[in-house]
Order: structure tokens, then sequence, then C-alpha cells
């Protein structure tokens, strides 16, 4: 099985989300079941001078090189928001990525892509290439990471793309009178999944679906939900260069020198009796901060610690500021990137925070289970698909009061020895391994090759 994967941020070579981590593991994993991969991104300013490269053993990565769209210091935008050339630049990164195809003689069984920022490559294949003998056999199948980005832009600006000009009513990029990349995707492409199964469900509906849930209701039968998988080379207890100790399910001790790491790094009270919950987030309302921040006296007065890394909104940064002035011995505020603190906080809290009003699949809870730290989440999307009572705490109406009675059940748990160290034990035996995805992921290929 021959496949190109298509996606214009790709760890390590380029980052801004989760979807560079998916488009830079799923391949390895590819590989290593047998399939033969390409990935294909923008040659941006941050990988001048290594095109091409390889990854894995022998996964060619090709950069689409062109100064004027991709020799910028952001994938997207700049700090006036996003690039008002991104149609253009996008645009010409597809139609360069079918042609790269043809000149390096790879003939993909599948064209693996992501998001609206490669979903004009499935419109260009079906209607600019397909009377191509050499592209006549390709299928595609995109995945959607969020469907709140769609790749929206005036629809006087059509004609920059190319195509007929019929493309743009209802039943094509049109929506709202403005072009929708995303939508163009999920006209064209053969298969689409999205990054869990019940996200897979929930985006058919008017709440989830940011206006296409009608369109994918229409293609359901080729709509899927694959959970990521997640790279255990880097989020692995027994092997993580952040922590101050190794440990493992088989030797759990190592966890409390964690805790008591993370509790000096934070300025906190050392003492392993006490509760720490910890969040590693974007501080945005998706990501449950609306629910949070109003009952955050309540949760600092439970005898728990709080600690919290991450940026996002200036109300919430104000809002967290003042609650970590008042509370200084129960939460510890970072209002930063900091990646060995974020190692640090998964090996050393007792409960890990993600109370996401939606959340396609999400890695923090399966990061916490590894490290045995017991995830407390909503129930949606990816968090739905992998966290239930065995493993964690599971609250279904959002609301702050039920936020806070979750909280409450967690911290009598945590006091009850035995089964939290059951409760630990489940958490960490949980495996997202990427070959398990990676799998699902081969049949998917296969089922559009033959549809």
């Amino acid at each position: 099985m021959k496949i190109a994967l298509i996606a214009s941020e790709v760890v390590p070579f380029a980052k801004t989300g989760g979807l560079a981590d998916v488009a830079g593991a799923l391949p390895i994993a590819l590989e290593g079941l047998g399939c033969e991969v390409i990935i294909i991104m923008p040659g941006y300013k941050c990988v001048k001078g290594i095109s091409p490269s390889v990854v894995g053993k022998n996964i060619k990565v090709y950069f689409v090189e062109n100064d004027l769209y991709f020799n910028r210091d952001g994938l997207y935008m700049d700090k006036k928001g996003d690039y008002k050339d991104n149609l253009e630049r996008f645009a010409f990164f597809c139609r360069k990525s079918l042609e790269l195809l043809k000149e390096i003689n790879f003939n993909a069984d599948i064209l693996h892509l992501h998001d609206w920022q490669s979903s004009l490559a499935a419109v260009y294949l079906k209607n600019l290439y397909a009377k191509q003998p050499f592209y006549s056999r390709m299928k595609s199948l995109l995945t959607i990471h969020n469907i709140g980005y769609q790749g929206l832009f005036p629809g006087e600006d059509f004609a920059k793309l190319g195509l007929d000009k019929g493309l743009f009513d209802i039943s094509g990029l049109e929506f709202y009178n403005r072009i929708n990349l995303l939508k163009g995707g999920i006209i064209f492409s053969d298969l689409i999944n999205t990054v869990s199964p019940t996200y897979a469900l929930e985006i058919q509906e008017a709440k989830f679906g940011f206006g296409l849930e009608g369109l994918l209701r229409q293609r359901k039968k080729d709509l899927s939900g694959i959970l990521n998988g997640l790279d255990y080379s880097i989020w692995d207890p027994a092997t993580d260069k952040f922590i101050i100790r190794n440990f493992s399910q088989r030797n759990i001790e190592g966890k409390a020198y964690n805790k008591a790491e993370l509790q000096k790094a934070c300025s906190l009270p050392v003492d392993n009796e006490i509760p720490v919950l910890g969040i590693v987030s974007r501080l945005a309302e998706q990501k449950g901060f609306d629910i949070l921040t109003e009952p955050l006296p309540e949760i600092c007065k439970m005898g728990a610690q709080l600690v919290i890394l991450g940026t996002g909104d200036l109300k919430y940064h104000k809002i967290l500021q003042n609650a970590a002035k008042k509370y200084p011995k129960a939460f510890s505020l970072n209002l930063r990137f900091d990646d060995p603190l974020a190692h640090k906080i998964y090996a050393g809290s007792d409960i890990f925070l993600m109370p996401s009003s939606y959340e396609p699949c999400g890695l923090g809870q399966m990061i916490a289970l590894r490290y045995g730290t017991i995830p407390l989440v909503f129930k949606t999307g990816g968090l739905a698909d992998t966290i239930n009572e065995d493993n964690g705490f599971v609250f279904s109406r959002y609301t702050k009061d039920e936020l806070v009675k979750t909280v409450k059940r967690s911290l009598a748990v945590f006091a009850e020895k035995k089964k939290w160290g059951s409760l630990m034990n489940n958490a960490m035996r949980c495996d997202f391994s990427w070959e398990a995805s990676a799998k699902k992921y081969i049949q998917l290929y296969e089922k559009a090759k033959e549809g």
C-alpha cells in the first residue's frame, strides 16, 4: 500500500497543534506495518535547508517550496491575525503536492489529507487531475482534526483556485457566500474520518457540526472515527528524562518523588497526603475554563492543590492570576509554554483535570493515564472514548456544579488508598499506542481503494 500523507504541519518540522503530532507519528506506525509512505508539507522558514528529509526508517519528507508564500515566521498567521493570502498559499500547496507525486513517480494508492489546509487536494484530484492516467486510480481520505476550523474565505476570491466556477454553489465549495475549503474536502474525498468515534457522531449534530452537520449526515456511511495514538517514546514515566525519578506500573514508588518535586517547583507545601490536581491546557472556554473559573475559590478551599500550565485568553489569565495571589498555598499558575514542567505535572499530579466542552480526541488524558494520574473529564468526543469509571472520573452535564461535585468525588476516592491504587493500576494498563490506530487506518485505506 502506497500512502502520500499531505499535511500543513508535521512533527518534528513544524507544529502549532495536535495535527502535527498525528502527521508525524502515524506514518512511522504505518511503515512499521509494511506500508510505503511519503510525507508532503510546505517548505516553511523553519525547515529551510533540510529538504528532502527522512523520518522513521525510510519515509521521505518532501517540502513544497515557495518563498513568497512560506518564508515567514508563522505557519498560518502573525500578530495581526491570519495571513490574508492563506487561500492562495494552500491552493498552491495542494496543487504542487499533486504535481510532486508525478515528478517523483510516486503512484499513491491513497492521499491522506488533513484538515482544511490540504482539503483542496481532494477537490483538484477529482476535478483537474482525474482524467490523467497517473492520477486516475488514486483515492483520498480526509481526516478532520477539529471541525471548528474550516478554511473560510471571501466568495469573490474563488477564481484564484483555478476551478470551474460551477463548483462555487451550495453543492460545492460555497458556504453562506464564502468559500469553505473543508466542505470541499468532505464532498470530494472518497472517505472521511475524524479523531475519535464519539466525535464522528457529535459532528453530525448542530451543536458540534459548525454548519457542516447536514453534509456529514449525507456522507455518514463514508464517515468514521479513529482515536489518535500516543507516542510512548516521549510520554513514558519509565524513560522520561524530564522527571526526577522514573517509575512504571510495576514500580510505582517513584511517583511520590515526582509529586514532591512538582510541589517544590511550584512553591506549594510538600505533602504526599495533599492531592494535587494538574492542568496542562490552552486557557480557553472550549477547554472548560468557563465552568472552572467561577468555582475556583471553592476548589482551592477543598484541601487540595491545583497546578495550571498554559496560556490563552487574557480574560482567563486575569481571573487565574487573582486566584493564584489569593490562594498561594493551594494554587500555582504558570502562564507559559514549558515542556519540562508539563512532564513534571503529568508525573507528579494525582488527578488531571480536562473538563473540555468538546474535545475531538485529546492527548492529555492519554498521557495522564500512562503516568498514573487519574483524568477527570467531561463526557465528550475522545474523552468519552478513553475515560470511564474504571480509569477516571466523568461528568456528563456541562455545568460548574457537576464539575465541583466530581472534583469532590475524586478527592474522596483519593483518601481511600486501596481504591486509589486500583484506579492507578487500571489507568497505567491502558494502551493507546499508534500501532492500534495505524491498523484501523489501513482498514480505511483498503475500503477507499475498493470503493
